[in-house]
């Protein structure tokens, strides 16, 4: 770990409320830190008279114990105190974490009196931000933490459970130990370079970092899918209007969230929700019809639409089937001049009025016909991961853009490396860039890392994790 890293507030024993606010079975507030034993002595006792204290530090690790706590002003309330004794808990020091009813008042309330007896508010991550700085996580399963909580979908949940439980970090210790070997074979030959020795040659060299350069580039390539699986697909449902965006978009979210009108240009901004098709996540959009408008309101949200097409990972560009001709062709025209340089769908919509219009990319689509929109959400899920490798469930994904980053930096430096061994340079310049492939790979796990990148990983974490 870099030994930078501004560790002063480790000595501070943090509280947070653990559990989301509101109301609920139980509330559940934490402390950690060498003080937290103590704190928890003030305010929990073993009778309702608040008579008899309940020592924690006596008390054996990972125990669970009834009790009564303690308010400014008397009895707050019953409950429950469990205890994790250093360095056997989530953040490696002496935790304990106390069960009341849940209420926002008896929390708040109980919160209050932890601060009041010496605990200080924890920051966004913080207890994950000391069980990363105490060796209990690597910095990319730390980053698991909030990607488990935040998963919305199967997929996104098995892919952080398996962050969490090291399987990027064997990916990285495995590439750190190739890296480590390239650079002694390199490193060795300098040491006796005035002998004239030569122990690997330069073919063998430039072979080996081209293994782990492509091992590299598999595991980027996984991030399109990645980052479907993290954060879901944006789709848009574009069209003229009255093409039955709003019905379509109301069919796949399964509720009327959309005004559906015979009247064009109901739908003057976008609407936006998030439904699981496929086992995916799709940020669904419904947006104002796409068509010449005098209306300054109807003009503005027209032009939202080219923008959230413009974002778009994929939009459904909707063609009333019963349109033909002239009109036919111009809404082809629209499409290929608009939407179809995206990644898209082109749907011809209700096809139950019996309308004759078609083209050979396109599928046909009636709201009343479940076999049709559940073909359209195979299609979909096809689409969304279209540009992305096909991964299995199995197997490692990358799902966070800072890891990306960082393994473009370590395939730049083994690029650069390769370079250097093929023009014949020394094994200096040869050395110099494989190590600078190491300290990247490093900035995944933490071994490289500093106050700024830590900050700013923490800060998207909630208070009381």
């Amino acid at each position: 770990m870099n030994s930078e890293l501004n560790t002063s507030d480790m000595t501070d024993t943090i509280t947070a409320i653990a559990t989301p606010p509101g109301e609920g079975g139980i509330a559940v507030l934490r402390l950690s830190g060498k003080g937290s034993f103590d704190i928890a002595r003030k305010v929990f006792y073993r009778d309702k008279d608040l008579a008899h204290g309940f020592d924690a530090a006596l008390a054996e690790s990972h125990t669970v114990h009834f009790g009564y706590i303690s308010g400014k002003g008397g009895l707050l309330d019953e409950g429950l105190l469990t205890l994790f004794k250093s360095p056997h808990s989530y953040t490696g020091e002496d935790v304990v974490e106390i069960s009341c009813h849940g209420g926002s008042f008896i929390a708040s309330k109980l919160l209050q009196t932890l601060i009041s007896s010496g605990a200080r508010l924890a920051t966004p991550g913080e207890f994950t931000k000391r069980a990363f700085l105490n060796g209990k996580l690597d910095l990319s399963q730390a980053e698991a933490v909030a990607d488990l909580i935040r998963s919305k979908t199967e997929s996104a949940h098995a892919s952080s459970l398996r962050q969490l439980e090291g399987e990027l970090s064997g990916f990285v210790k495995q590439a750190r130990a190739d890296l480590i070997r390239i650079t002694s074979l390199v490193e060795l030959e300098l040491d006796f370079a005035e002998e004239g020795l030569e122990f690997v040659g330069k073919e063998e060299i430039i072979k080996l970092i081209e293994t782990l350069s492509q091992r590299i580039r598999e595991m980027i390539s996984t991030y399109i899918a990645g980052k479907i699986i993290r954060e879901g697909v944006t789709l848009v449902i574009a069209g003229k209007p009255n093409s039955g965006k709003s019905s379509l978009f109301n069919k796949l979210l399964a509720q009327d969230r959309a005004i559906v009108s015979g009247i064009p240009g109901t739908t003057r901004d976008y609407l936006e929700e998030s439904v699981v098709i496929e086992g995916v996540l799709f940020r669904l959009t419904d947006t104002a019809g796409i068509r010449s408008s005098g209306d300054e309101i109807e003009s503005e949200g027209i032009q939202r639409s080219f923008r959230k097409i413009a974002d778009a990972d994929l939009t459904l560009y909707l063609i009333d089937s019963q349109t033909t001709g002239e009109d036919l062709k111009s809404e082809l025209q629209n499409f290929r001049g608009n939407v179809s340089g995206t990644n898209s769908i082109l749907v011809f919509s209700k096809s139950d009025l019996g309308g004759k219009a078609g083209h050979p990319d396109g599928v046909s689509v009636s709201v009343y016909d479940d076999a049709s929109v559940n073909d359209l959400k195979k299609i979909m899920k096809e689409k969304a991961f279209e540009r992305g490798v096909k991964v299995n469930s199995s197997e490692i994904v990358l799902t966070n853009f800072r890891h990306k980053q960082c393994l473009e930096s370590v395939l730049a430096s083994l690029e650069s490396a390769s370079r250097s061994a093929e023009e014949g340079m020394s094994g200096e310049f040869v050395s110099v860039d494989l190590r600078s492939a190491m300290s990247h790979l490093g900035e995944i796990t933490g071994e490289v890392t500093n106050d700024e990148i830590l900050n700013n990983i923490f800060s998207s974490f909630c208070i009381g994790k």
